[in-house]
């Protein structure tokens, strides 16, 4: 990794705005992959999410880290897309289940998907089985993603794959949040389940025929 590159990354972890978008352009400028600073600002938002288990950081951070990763989003944003496919969009339903709250991990994903091309409906969180079953019916989106930090976020998870089969829906789902991993989602009956946006990115361009 690049001077560069770290410098965005501890940056981002103490939440220094001017300092993070200087190192952003510097970064452009000297010819860094986009992807490459995308993903320094995922260790930077480890690093946020570090400190906030240990109490050093509270919500009102984590807040602040979330936007200061969207304004790195939008500088990269037209490089990104760039790179995209030119193609239809595949149609994303996404968002945090029925009792979790979590947003920044989603928000993440939702960005990088965009990036990558991807037509992406955010319902938002605390987001019950009708509100995905209904945005699906909506746009005909055949991709879903159920993000959800928390263990009690896997019952939720489950109903609305269920809700999404009742309606007769063939949707693909991936999962995805801290506490997600194979045998939650053999347990919730998703398709996939991700680690980091992107993977999100890969299993969505996976499920639409790599588009």
């Amino acid at each position: 990794m690049s001077g560069l590159l770290v410098e965005i990354q501890k940056q981002l972890g103490e939440l220094e705005e001017d300092k993070l978008l200087q190192a952003v352009t510097a970064s452009l400028a000297a010819g860094d992959d986009p992807m490459a600073i995308v993903e320094s600002c995922r260790y930077g938002m480890e690093e946020v999410g570090r400190r906030f288990s240990e109490k050093e950081y509270f919500v009102s951070e984590l807040i602040v880290s979330a936007e200061l990763f969207n304004s790195v989003m939008k500088v990269l944003g037209p490089k990104l897309a760039a790179s995209a496919d030119g193609g239809p969009k595949t149609k994303v339903v996404i968002g945090t289940v029925k009792g979790d709250v979590h947003d920044i991990g989603k928000d993440i994903v939702v960005a990088m998907l965009r990036c990558n091309g991807f037509d992406v409906y955010d319902v938002g969180i605390d987001a019950a089985p009708e509100v995905f079953v209904n945005k699906v019916k909506e746009t005909g989106a055949n991709v879903v993603g159920l993000s959800g930090l928390l263990t009690i976020a896997f019952g939720p998870m489950e109903d609305t794959i269920k809700a999404l089969k009742a309606a007769g829906l063939n949707a693909k789902v991936m999962i995805g949040g801290g506490m997600t991993d194979e045998m939650v989602r053999d347990k919730v009956g998703a398709d996939a389940v991700g680690h980091n946006a992107m993977d999100a990115v890969n299993l969505a361009k996976a499920f639409s025929g790599g588009k």
